[in-house]
């Protein structure tokens, strides 16, 4: 079929140079060989781009990607997973870091805007703030990509997340078995608003309310020192605690140096590196497995279709897995 193609460009292109060469009169109404030919060369282009498809040519255009934070082990492995991906597809990836800072995030876009690339890919520090930068992204033409954190209030080409909702409620559901009915727990939230934080806190709260005694909710910024400097103040006002819910693994392990040798059971999100090995050194109880790797393929693939003028999924999501004791080794490296 790829030979069939070629040899119609090339046919086509034979054609278009031997009308051009003849004269432009038309005949009883019919087309002149100037639109003939005009028509013959809209057809080879045509062809040729069907031909580059199929052949698997590298799409033209560069992608940008804005990372909430390269100081989580979360998201390096999803930068990771991308710069795997675009080298894979032999497209160009712009990445940035945002440190933590929505004001350097928004100027990051604002740079990656006036750099031209074709696809923005974005993991918001605050899916509120980072809006307005999207906005002016979506203005100058540039398809757009939500990944592990939506963008509130606008509408992008796509987002792909896990479902944190549901992580947290298996995670606090497992935390609820080992403590018991009742307990009094704490709850270590992810920065204020980041989507992830919010659903995760959500999940967190839909098993809790009902059989749990959730004495402190704080947050620790998705930050594994402040998890603990959080942990340790939690402690002091109450020393009855017997569980921890953490938005995510950094947090969980900050909170792990805080208990020490105290029985209060640890329950984090994301089966980072270090989060599977304190699981099975026995500290941490468990953690939601995410796939950020995957999670940065995904957005880097679905890039390079939109730049090929492809149709996408409004949202891909991807799939998230208790980790405990029990199944452990089978995520570790």
């Amino acid at each position: 079929m790829k030979l069939n193609k070629l040899f119609a460009v090339g046919m086509a292109a034979m054609m278009t140079m031997s009308m051009a060469a003849c004269g432009a009169a038309t005949v009883d109404g019919q087309k002149s060989t100037t639109q003939a030919a005009a028509e013959t060369t809209a057809a080879a282009s045509e062809a040729a781009s069907e031909a580059s498809k199929e052949s698997g040519a590298a799409v033209s255009g560069s992608i940008g990607l804005s990372v909430s934070t390269l100081n989580n082990p979360f998201f390096v492995t999803l930068e990771e997973g991308a710069e795997a991906k675009a080298k894979e597809l032999g497209v160009e990836l712009v990445s940035v870091d945002a440190g933590d800072d929505s004001a350097k995030q928004a100027s990051d876009i604002e740079d990656l805007i006036s750099k031209k690339v074709s696809v923005l890919i974005v993991n918001p520090v605050d899916s509120d703030a980072v809006a307005p930068a999207v906005k002016d992204a979506i203005a100058a033409g540039i398809k757009v990509i939500a990944v592990d954190r939506v963008v509130n209030g606008v509408e992008v080409d796509c987002s792909i997340a896990s479902d944190n909702v549901a992580g947290a409620e298996s995670a606090t559901k497992f935390l609820t078995e080992l403590v018991g009915k009742d307990a009094k727990v704490a709850e270590l939230q992810g920065t204020p608003g980041a989507s992830a934080a919010i659903d995760r806190g959500t999940g967190f709260h839909n098993i809790a309310d009902t059989n749990l005694k959730v004495v402190s909710s704080q947050t620790g910024n998705f930050n594994r020192s402040e998890g603990m400097t959080v942990m340790e103040n939690m402690l002091q006002a109450d020393a009855e605690i017997k569980g921890v819910f953490a938005a995510n693994d950094e947090m969980a392990l900050g909170a792990i140096e805080a208990i020490g040798d105290k029985d209060i059971a640890v329950v984090g999100f994301d089966a980072t590196d270090d989060a599977l090995k304190s699981i099975q050194d026995g500290k941490m109880k468990a953690t939601i497995a995410q796939q950020p790797d995957l999670m940065g393929a995904t957005a880097v693939d679905t890039a390079a279709k939109l730049m090929n003028g492809e149709a996408v999924e409004k949202s891909i999501p991807v799939e998230v897995t208790l980790v405990s004791k029990d199944n452990v080794s089978s995520y570790i490296k």
